[in-house]
């Protein structure tokens, strides 16, 4: 485990004894997960991986591995760091995902899977493994069918906004919205989100699935231009949006 992860973990754990890695590495990576570490009150982070060209996935859905290991343990990170993950019905159905800590040292966070229609059949192993509390988010009116060990809440209200309300109430406040695409451009569109890692790995897929998709604008002067800084992570890119001047109060 590196001395600044050590660092991190001991500050979540109220441990802030632990002295600061001296080596620019460690420092580089406190830096990039210190805001989401260190949050107070809500918080959401969204992550993406995407190809340089922008694609998060092929034509039908394979986006395992778009980024390298380097970006695969910090994903794991921030998925130790927060109180719950938080992915698309889309991502489920694709990928199968256990959304658990398993590549670095941590704490599970509490799996969160938004599917309003609820099309996703319930075999899918995150509903079963047990290896974490986990919640589907549904419309009201769908909220009757089990889905196996997971909780159903249904929702009136399935805007972000709301989404993230919910959350809090149940003591969930530092949220990662892992996925996919459309589920991050609609938190990014509804100006919900504090933070934004966008890791571009040096691969052309040349088609396939697009990864951020917002509202049309005419001018560029409407384009989103947050404070950003970027970091290496292997062979990938990391840039570390800050968007905290957009974000809607909680």
């Amino acid at each position: 485990m590196d001395t600044a992860w050590i660092w991190l973990l001991d500050r979540r754990a109220g441990r802030p004894e632990t002295p600061l890695p001296a080596d620019d590495a460690g420092r580089d990576r406190i830096e990039l997960l210190r805001p989401f570490a260190e949050a107070e009150g809500r918080f959401a982070l969204a992550h993406l991986g995407q190809s340089i060209d922008g694609h998060i996935a092929t034509g039908c859905g394979q986006s395992q591995f778009v980024t390298g290991p380097c970006n695969l343990d910090h994903l794991h990170r921030l998925r130790a760091l927060a109180d719950a993950v938080l992915v698309g019905a889309g991502t489920v159905a694709h990928d199968d995902p256990r959304l658990t800590t398993r590549r670095v040292d941590g704490p599970n966070p509490v799996r969160v899977v938004l599917d309003p229609a609820r099309r996703l059949e319930t075999s899918h192993q995150l509903f079963h493994d047990c290896a974490a509390p986990t919640l589907l988010l549904c419309a009201a009116d769908r909220a009757d069918q089990a889905a196996g060990s997971a909780e159903i809440i249904g929702l009136d209200d399935l805007s972000p906004a709301a989404i993230l309300a919910a959350l809090a109430m149940r003591g969930l406040r530092r949220v990662l919205i892992e996925g996919g695409g459309t589920t991050v451009s609609r938190f990014l569109a509804a100006g919900v989100l504090d933070r934004l890692h966008i890791a571009v790995a040096p691969i052309i897929i040349g088609s396939g699935k697009g990864g951020l998709r917002l509202p049309e604008i005419a001018h560029l002067d409407q384009a989103l231009r947050p404070p950003c800084r970027t970091y290496a992570m292997g062979g990938d890119v990391l840039f570390d949006f800050d968007l905290r001047g957009t974000a809607t109060e909680a």
